[in-house]
């Protein structure tokens, strides 16, 4: 597969390095919100980075068929209710998403059951949910790439309507066991560690989480990305680990929510070379393990730590004001110079 990623921009990070020793306050004094403006420089290619706005919120919406396996107590008709809810603007990435004046697009890669027609949500559904991963491939080659290809033009559509900023969002019943095992099978963490509690099982079904993740992270040993992908699932990550490369080439930072998004983001990374890595932005800290998991193997470091782990994208969108932020403080605060104030050395 070939991409057309960019690496940031030297140059641009280094005038925002400089103009944070200039502006009008102690070196270093907003920490990480620094650190975090001079990466929009070098993903925007110039300083001051422009605000990341507008934001587009993409919801992948798909089914597992483990979630028939004893893995969670809800059932997959929970995915295609939620995805009405979504529709209507109900659920918390909504009213989330309406907070920072983000705009949510919905995306139906894999739902098993039948939605109905509906201006808010795209119909991109590549097959009715996935297969039981306990018992071979969740989905093929094809259909794995086949959903990578939707996340990827859902990216290039939002930029291309103007967006400066892409967020990551996930709905499906069963996806935390797909996640966990993916980042155990490239981190090489243990998968009992790995794996959490998703939507608050029992520890009885906790137990049986761990067996399959176990087993299939066993079976799946030594695999390329995109066949562990297909081996494991889901449609949505599949999809998400696409619409972070869309985003990277696109330039434009990509917010990662919880461990669903980190799966597909750790998938991105691995076919990429790492090439998308400047262009992530960790939104938040998930309670499952493999969030952690994969954010130190990505590099990433959280904005929040919320304890949240609805998924849906909430993390992320909370997270957006804080990107937003470091462009803003680089665009529009006064330097010692602009401020007036002529007898204080900015490097101290």
């Amino acid at each position: 597969m070939n991409f057309r990623i960019l690496p940031p921009d030297s140059a641009a990070m280094a005038a925002a390095a400089d103009r944070h020793l200039r502006l009008a306050k102690p070196a270093g004094s907003l920490g990480r919100l620094e650190d975090l403006g001079v990466r929009l420089a070098g993903m925007a290619r110039s300083c001051p980075p422009p605000v990341p706005t507008p934001v587009t919120v993409a919801v992948f919406a798909a089914d597992h068929g483990v979630a028939n396996a004893g893995v969670t107590p809800w059932s997959q008709a929970l995915t295609a209710a939620m995805v009405g809810a979504f529709a209507r603007g109900v659920a918390a990435v909504n009213v989330l998403a309406a907070q920072v004046g983000a705009e949510v697009v919905v995306v139906d890669v894999g739902v098993a059951g039948d939605l109905p027609a509906h201006t808010a949500v795209l119909d991109a559904k590549v097959r009715r949910g996935t297969a039981d991963l306990r018992l071979g491939p969740a989905m093929t080659e094809a259909e794995t790439l086949a959903a990578f290809e939707v996340g990827r033009s859902v990216a290039g559509g939002a930029v291309a309507r103007g967006a400066g900023c892409l967020v990551t969002g996930d709905m499906g019943i069963g996806n935390t066991t797909a996640a966990a095992a993916l980042i155990a099978a490239r981190t090489g963490g243990d998968p009992a560690s790995l794996t959490g509690r998703g939507t608050g099982i029992d520890d009885q079904m906790l137990g049986r989480k761990v067996d399959i993740v176990e087993a299939v992270v066993k079976r799946s040993r030594g695999m390329r990305p995109l066949p562990l992908l297909a081996e494991i699932g889901g449609l949505e990550i599949a999809a998400l680990a696409g619409f972070t490369v869309g985003g990277a080439e696109a330039g434009v930072p990509v917010v990662l929510d919880g461990v669903i998004a980190l799966a597909g983001a750790v998938i991105a990374d691995a076919i990429t070379a790492s090439a998308v890595r400047p262009y992530l932005v960790a939104g938040h800290r998930s309670v499952e393990p493999g969030a952690s998991a994969a954010l130190e193997h990505l590099g990433l470091m959280p904005l929040l730590d919320l304890d949240l782990r609805l998924g849906e994208g909430t993390g992320a969108v909370l997270a957006v004001p804080i990107v937003q932020a470091a462009a803003r403080i680089l665009g529009e605060m006064a330097t010692f110079d602009e401020a007036g104030v002529t007898d204080k050395d900015p490097a101290t």
